[in-house]
């Protein structure tokens, strides 16, 4: 907290001072805890003015295209770490030593199996099922399997509880991905790396052998360290949200899962997907480009720019590099992927979207790569689930962690009826 104070002057009442709070990096933030006091609220909707926690997990500066995760650049993290060790940095606050990363991983992918009640829970979904669906609904009922890690006023419950979803929901993904398709499932390696690991249990299949393409282990080792976490977005709040009510931790992950599931959250990859779709071929990017630069019409390119980076987007570098990496390894013959190479020249070197720094953003690169690894559009999402889980568990643990935490509970601003009078509808209908 810093000595400054914001003065606040209300109608009929002597001035209010606000504390001035500072943190270690990013905007100073107006503490309104005793606002109420007064008879005033504040009026944010979305919550785009309003630090609704304090948390040290996760530094975002949109203006300067920075993303920090314990202090550490995520270009770095992404060239020289690996997701297990992003995992115990982002829920322990420090980069392991050897012994720490070591037995880290160990009991990460010694638990990467389901419960084989839990497996049959999978053919009460229909076959049509979204991944999303089933995944929301087997997180959720892991708190029916696994009751010996649900008191989260029990820190080593909540340890269990952190590596239990981290160590299966790679298993509980590829089985949902498997399920939707008719196809055996695959029970983890342990043998293998935690992204090697998901490959097979995705693309495997029991009449061959499978062999990890470590060009593509290390391209999803990327994807799942480069969406870990971001901060307080829609997701991680509904995490805390539910987190704040004392629910569950599976409870708590399953509704960060369902909020992830909507479209203008966790599904960016997939409308980008969707756009190369609607473009089709290579010729006709010039019709798209134009009608992408006419603030008349509603197209928009999706995967260029960022709601939070106004300069760039830090994960689209290391992304760019990956992307590239995977197409030259496997050589795919797709038009999309020619149109979507085509439209990221453009828009790194026409002067439209240079000027409004249009960028490509890591959700274009991520789309391109998984469509060339295979991996269905249903599947996006689920994957992006996946790496979250770490970001919800760390921020879920570092909640209950703080003292004085209250339930969540915003107000609201009433626009509606007040003080009406009842009539019986015998009356009313008169």
């Amino acid at each position: 907290m810093s000595d400054q104070k914001a003065i606040l002057h209300l109608p009929g009442q002597e001035p209010v001072e606000l504390p001035i709070l500072k943190g270690s990096a990013g905007n100073d933030v107006i503490d309104i805890r005793t606002l109420g006091q007064t008879g005033y609220f504040t009026y944010d909707p979305g919550f785009l003015a309003t630090a609704s926690c304090e948390s040290a997990i996760t530094f975002i500066d949109g203006d300067e295209g920075i993303l920090q995760h314990r202090g550490f650049p995520i270009d770095q993290l992404a060239d020289k770490s690996d997701y297990l060790e992003v995992c115990y940095l982002l829920l322990n606050g420090s980069l392991p030593d050897k012994k720490q990363y070591d037995d880290f991983h160990r009991i990460v992918l010694t638990h990467t199996m389901l419960h084989e009640q839990l497996v049959q829970f999978y053919k009460g979904f229909r076959r049509d099922s979204h991944p999303m669906a089933i995944m929301v609904g087997v997180v959720g009922a892991l708190s029916s399997f696994y009751h010996d890690s649900l008191d989260i006023t029990n820190e080593k419950h909540r340890e269990i509880a952190a590596f239990r979803l981290i160590s299966k929901m790679p298993t509980i993904a590829a089985m949902s991905y498997k399920y939707s398709h008719g196809q055996p499932f695959v029970y983890p390696d342990n043998s293998l790396s935690y992204a090697g690991n998901f490959l097979k249990m995705m693309f495997a299949v029991p009449c061959e052998e499978y062999v990890v393409n470590p060009v593509l282990e290390s391209a999803m080792d990327k994807i799942l360290i480069l969406h870990a976490d971001h901060e307080q977005n829609a997701s991680t709040s509904t995490v805390r949200l539910a987190g704040s009510s004392g629910a569950n931790p599976f409870a708590c992950i399953a509704a960060g899962i369902a909020s992830l599931w909507g479209p203008a959250h966790g599904g960016a990859n997939e409308a980008c997907l969707d756009m190369l779709i609607e473009i089709g071929h290579v010729d006709n990017i010039p019709e798209f480009i134009a009608k992408a630069k006419d603030k008349d019409d509603p197209f928009r390119l999706m995967g260029f720019g960022h709601r939070v980076y106004k300069n760039h987007d830090p994960r689209a570098t290391v992304m760019n590099k990956t992307c590239h990496e995977v197409l030259d390894e496997l050589k795919v013959d797709d038009p999309l992927l020619d149109v979507a190479m085509e439209l990221e020249r453009i828009a790194l070197e026409d002067p439209y979207f240079v000027e409004r720094k249009l960028y490509p953003n890591v959700d274009f690169y991520s789309g391109i790569v998984l469509r060339a690894m295979g991996i269905p559009r249903s599947m996006f999402t689920v994957i992006f689930a996946t790496s979250r889980t770490v970001g919800w568990i760390s921020h879920w643990k570092e909640m209950l962690d703080q003292p004085g935490q209250k339930i969540g509970r915003p107000r609201q601003l009433y626009t509606g009826e007040t003080d009406l009078q009842f009539d019986h509808v015998d009356v009313r209908c008169k």
